[in-house]
């Protein structure tokens, strides 16, 4: 099996000078833009996702390698195209996973630690989950090495798409050239994701290429600054309650629930179901507003 370094690892540096980087900026023209309570939880957060991350791909790694077993071809590590063959299968594996990560409640449970600060910063970056690899996340990607991918190519475009998305979570960068706006993720696209107005919520999926949104008609323009955070905020910096918080509220969802059907509904419908109407999802929302 092929054994590649953690990348992600080696990034840490260059991650650690582009925030000192924005520190300064933020401190000379847009003193608004850190807060040391939210950037000490995103800091927490990524390195809890870190660590959990290392002790959790032991057995990602196993699980691919089965499936990789019975794969239907073999894509040589050797050669060049398969290469890049990885890096847009990892790409667009990345956009369906994100896309349901805010389309099913289950998923969104480890998303919305990503969403969950109202600073948007590079400090956000690293606000990461600490339950997306032990609740299933990776299935996403499980269709690549039964194609043929060796998994350690699988884990190395994975890293090499954190380590991209890295810098694209800045207001320091107003907007890049138009042919590159066109193709790529970048600080605009991105900042629109992250924006929970109403305008904005569950657009722009992308990780590196923000083709796949334009494709599948999730791509939404940046028209105006954006309001940072959740529809409903969690109001705390503990990074453990931020990591949680989403799961605790399911279980209280799962207590009140008097039918399997609203069980599976609070698990596997959108963020914002209710069996009762009293939360609404983006697509009622957005209904509503039409109305």
């Amino acid at each position: 099996m092929l054994h590649l370094p953690n990348i992600l690892l080696h990034a840490i540096p260059g991650f650690i000078i582009l925030m000192a980087l924005e520190i300064i900026y933020a401190l000379k023209i847009q003193r608004d833009l850190y807060e040391f309570k939210d950037a000490s939880a995103s800091i927490a957060l990524g390195l809890g996702n870190l660590f959990i991350g290392i002790a959790t791909k032991a057995f990602i790694v196993v699980f691919f390698a089965k499936i990789y077993e019975y794969r239907f071809w073999t894509l040589s590590y050797t050669t060049w195209w398969a290469w890049v063959l990885c890096y847009f299968a990892d790409d667009f594996s990345y956009y369906w996973a994100h896309r349901t990560a805010h389309s099913v409640r289950w998923f969104w449970a480890s998303h919305v630690v990503h969403h969950s600060s109202e600073k948007y910063n590079l400090a956000t970056a690293l606000r990461q989950t600490w339950t997306s690899n032990i609740t299933g996340g990776f299935i996403f990607w499980a269709w690549m090495p039964l194609v043929g991918f060796e998994p350690g190519m699988i884990l190395l475009m994975q890293s090499v798409s954190l380590i991209y998305q890295f810098w694209i979570h800045t207001e320091a960068i107003d907007k890049m050239p138009g042919w590159f706006e066109f193709i790529f993720n970048t600080p605009s696209h991105h900042r629109v994701h992250h924006g929970s107005d109403l305008e904005y919520l569950d657009k722009n999926h992308a990780g590196i290429m923000i083709i796949w949104d334009r494709m599948f008609g999730s791509f939404e323009p940046e028209t105006f600054k954006p309001k940072y955070g959740l529809t409903k905020n969690v109001k705390t910096f503990n990074p453990v309650i931020i990591a949680f918080h989403e799961w605790i509220h399911m279980a209280r969802d799962f207590k009140k629930s008097k039918r399997i059907s609203h069980i599976l509904g609070y698990m596997f419908m959108p963020p914002g179901w209710s069996h009762d109407g009293s939360t609404k999802t983006t697509s009622q929302l957005r209904k509503e507003q039409q109305q």
